[in-house]
Parts: structure tokens; sequence; C-alpha cells
């Protein structure tokens, strides 16, 4: 998966826009994406920034301050003055990315139908490796499969084909208090507080509660309009056995590896490690909106900072659940050995 966050988007379009021809007047953001890329280029710039439709009326947006001929000192457009556009303009007209292009094929016959005055280049900080022609000016190719940070979790064709955890992901957490395993814990089930709630359709639902609980989950989930293909829970009979067997990222890893998810989306780091080195497969951790790959672990924010023991933990976690019981049990006595060496 080619994952793009807004720090990486933030920086591609900083050094692109310093390539890009320095006679630009205005810069257009194709919603919603569009708008994101375009206000960091006006930004960048210090030119004015408009939205599409806003362009096709001749208005460009407020900015706090006086321009002549063009916006009041209260940031709206001057009485009585022509307008900025009023005047022949060159204008950059930008998306986030092109894939199909048919979204900018729709937005170039409206601007050409408009029949304006301007002279305008069209842009993109990401297309799709057929699709360097459709633009005039890009920042990179960037090919399939590809997530943004910006709108992953509204992109349908991945939320289809994604596995989504329920706490953490899709409502709060249970507190200590709430999580019982009894009816503190199906209440809060019942009365669980959203987070994301996908607007999309979503392939898998893979959840460490138990399976006695589906009940109250299913019953949740369509009160709060998340439709879902299959929701998977754990089989064990209660807390305490879940507890004990400890397989919370292996659970979520089968299904994830055995399933034909292009995305698993996780909420704690640590987990989202784990998910990622079991099943071989990338997982995007939903608190810290980084991508896990397999094999490495993010540098996690400072307020997501992991123990500096955590690789060795997982390590010996990843053993436990692969291993057969007789490698396992040849690696025990491989470190009561050593430590048997290190004491003498």
């Amino acid at each position: 998966m080619n994952y793009r966050s807004i720090a990486q988007l933030s920086d591609r379009v900083l050094a692109w826009s310093r390539s890009l021809p320095r006679d630009i007047d205005l810069v257009v953001g194709i919603p919603r994406s569009g708008l994101l890329v375009a206000n960091l280029i006006a930004v960048y710039r210090n030119i004015p920034l408009a939205e599409l439709d806003g362009f096709l009326d001749g208005r460009v947006l407020a900015t706090g301050y006086t321009k002549a001929g063009t916006l009041s000192s209260k940031g709206a457009e001057g009485e009585g003055e022509r307008r900025f556009l009023d005047f022949p303009r060159k204008v950059l007209v930008v998306d986030d990315s092109v894939g199909s292009g048919r979204t900018l094929e729709r937005v170039r016959a409206r601007i050409e139908a408009a029949g304006l005055s301007h002279e305008v280049t069209y842009g993109a900080v990401y297309v799709a490796p057929d699709q360097e022609d459709s633009v005039d000016t890009y920042a990179e190719v960037l090919h399939f499969p590809r997530a943004f940070e910006w709108n992953v979790l509204n992109h349908k064709a991945i939320m289809h084909r994604a596995a989504l955890d329920i706490d953490g992901v899709l409502c709060h957490d249970p507190r200590k208090s709430e999580n019982d395993d009894g009816e503190r814990y199906r209440e809060f089930i019942r009365t669980a507080r959203p987070l994301f709630i996908p607007d999309r359709k979503v392939g898998w639902l893979v959840t460490s509660r138990l399976e006695r609980y589906r009940a109250e989950t299913e019953a949740w989930l369509r009160e709060h309009g998340v439709t879902y293909d299959e929701l998977v829970m754990m089989p064990y009979p209660d807390r305490d056995t879940r507890m004990r067997m400890n397989t919370y990222g292996a659970h979520k890893a089968q299904v994830y590896r055995e399933s034909g998810a292009l995305l698993f989306i996780e909420s704690e780091l640590r987990q989202a490690v784990e998910i990622a080195e079991l099943s071989g497969k990338d997982v995007l951790c939903i608190d810290t909106m980084q991508m896990v790959r397999p094999g490495g672990i993010p540098a996690a924010r400072p307020a997501q900072a992991l123990a500096p023991q955590n690789p060795k933990g997982l390590a010996r976690r990843v053993a436990h659940q692969v291993l057969p019981e007789p490698a396992k049990s040849a690696l025990r006595k491989a470190r009561r050995n050593v430590r048997r060496a290190v004491r003498r």
C-alpha cells in the first residue's frame, strides 16, 4: 500500500510549489481534497485562493487583508469595484491526485463551458502512472494501491476491502470499571460513544469482543448505521480465558491474512505492529495515522512513544503465535542455557 500522510503531502507541495510558474495569479482547489492542496500552495506562494464553484462565479476566498482592486479591508470583495476575476488571470487548478482522470475531465469541461478569459493550468500532486499527460504539471507518480491520510476513511474502494477493529476505531474503548465481562460491559456496548463511523460499507469488522456479545454489538452497529459484510468476534467463553490465551493480535492477523482485505485499521500502535508482523500485510494505526509495514516499527509520535523493549517483546509474541510447540520448547531450552552460561 502506497500511503501518504498529510505531513508528506505538505512537504511534497512545498517542493512542488517552488517549481511552479512564478506568475500564477490564483490557485483553485477541486473539492474536496484539492482544497487542501490549493490552500497549501496559496499560503506558500502568498497568492489568492478559490474553490471551483466560486471561481466559475468570479469569486475568490476572503484573505483578511486589502489587495488593491480586489478585497476590502474586512476581507470581502469591495462594493463598486471591479473584482479580481473581472480581469484575465493566470490560474492553477489543482487536485490532490489523479487516478482514472474522470474527475479532472469533468472539471475541465465545466471550466471550458464557462467561456472564461483566464489562462488555466491543471495540476495534481499525485498522478497514476498512465495519467501524467492528463495534467500540465504534477509532483509525483504514485502507483496503486494507494491511500491518503486525508481521505482513507472515506474512500469507497478502500473501505469495502478494509478490516476494521471496533473498540478504539468505531467507538471509544471501555473504561476499566465498564470492562467487567458482565452487565456493566453489556451496558457499555449498548451506549458506547461513537468515534469514526464510516459512511461506506466495510468489508470486515474484526474485534477482540467475545462471541457472547454479538447481539449487543450488532444492535449498536445498526443503531449507528455501520454496514459491513462480516463481523468476526473471539470464540472464548469468557474474558479470563481470552486474557490467558492473549491472542488479540493473532486473532485479528489471522482474519486479515486469510481474507481478501487490502488494509487493516487498528487503534493501538503496539497491536498494529503485531498484526502487521503476523499477517505480513500493512496496518493503519488510526491513533497516530501511521502506516505500519511488516518487519518495521514506525517512528512513534511523542504521545504514542513505544517502550524501548518493544521490538524484543514483539519478537517473542510473534514466535509464540507462529512456531510449533517443539520449536518453542527448543527456544525456551536455549534461553535457559544462555542464562546459565551468563551466571557462570
